[in-house]
């Protein structure tokens, strides 16, 4: 099977109640985890790349990296999406490049600029049947690229999606109703709340339309406790409660994107391997482990979180 657009990943997801995991890449043993994890529970994915991974891995490695896996995985649906691509260069390149969905992140703009910036690139994107990710709202935190102050967050308002997404053409909407970027997206002691009211609301005025959540790993407080047991340094390190985000993958959520909950499963491990196999130089042993890790992660994830296994028809 070749790489695929996530037209039908989503029209299957609204349709059956479950989400599309979005699963950040930068190097060979997270491409490999994720897919061995879909292969074993029969689910579609969406591998995406972000700009600062592409900086790091390279282009080309990564699209090799991607080209394994579809061979490696035959029956299972993969799309390869650009996350948060900044301008209409960055998304260009990866659309020219092979990828099969971009997004195009221009929600700190006005609503007018962000129109605008979202049409050229579906208007770019769509002559070579590539679909577009498009957000409005704004979420806070720092991943990657992505830094953004609580200050200048925003939840998204209903009243305006059916508007932007009828004047763009965009195929599918992130909207922000209080996941947010990174590790640390709620204070210590707070009890985290989505704002399924803002949802609804889309979901009303976007009847069948595939919505996004950015910003949606959980945190696993077991790999934050391995992390700092062996070194590290994540107090207070906090994510999006797992049932809330079952409860969105019920709805017109239809991808969820995750890439804190692999960072922290692959360090955590990683830093438990080395502390206690301290003589152990060879790369292949604790990156193995961080990669079992991921896999482990990414099947709960999928069967837990997403609902996705064993819907890969």
């Amino acid at each position: 099977m070749a790489l695929v657009t996530t037209t039908e990943m989503f029209r299957k997801a609204y349709d059956g109640g479950y989400a599309i995991g979005a699963f950040n890449v930068n190097n060979m043993e997270i491409v490999q985890a994720i897919t061995e994890a879909c292969k074993k529970e029969n689910s579609p994915v969406i591998l995406q790349v972000s700009r600062g991974a592409r900086t790091y891995a390279n282009h080309t490695y990564l699209m090799k990296l991607v080209e394994a896996a579809v061979k490696e995985c035959p029956d299972i649906p993969i799309a390869l999406h650009l996350d948060h691509g900044p301008d209409f260069e960055t998304c260009k390149s990866c659309i020219d490049g092979g990828f099969t969905s971009v997004m195009i992140d221009a929600s700190s703009k006005p609503f007018e600029e962000n129109i605008a910036i979202t049409k050229e690139i579906v208007d770019y994107a769509h002559k070579y049947g590539v679909v577009v990710e498009a957000e409005l709202g704004t979420l806070a935190g720092i991943e990657d690229e992505v830094k953004v102050s609580a200050e200048e967050s925003s939840y998204t308002r209903p009243e305006e999606v059916e508007e932007f997404v009828t004047r763009t053409g965009c195929d599918s909407l992130a909207i922000a109703i209080g996941t947010s970027h990174g590790a640390y997206k709620f204070k210590p002691g707070t009890n985290p709340q989505l704002r399924f009211d803002v949802l609804h609301e889309c979901e009303k005025k976007l009847p069948g339309f595939p919505i996004v959540l950015h910003g949606a790993s959980s945190v696993p407080q077991e790999y934050v406790q391995m992390i700092n047991e062996y070194g590290g340094n994540m107090p207070g390190a906090l994510g999006v409660p797992e049932d809330q985000l079952r409860e969105a993958a019920r709805s017109a959520v239809c991808k969820i994107n995750i890439d804190s909950d692999i960072r922290l499963a692959m360090t955590g491990t990683v830093r438990k391997y080395l502390t206690e196999n301290p003589a152990d130089f060879d790369p292949r042993k604790y990156l193995k482990a961080g990669r079992d890790a991921i896999e482990a992660m990414v099947r709960h994830k999928i069967v837990d979180v997403l609902g996705s296994s064993g819907k890969a028809e």
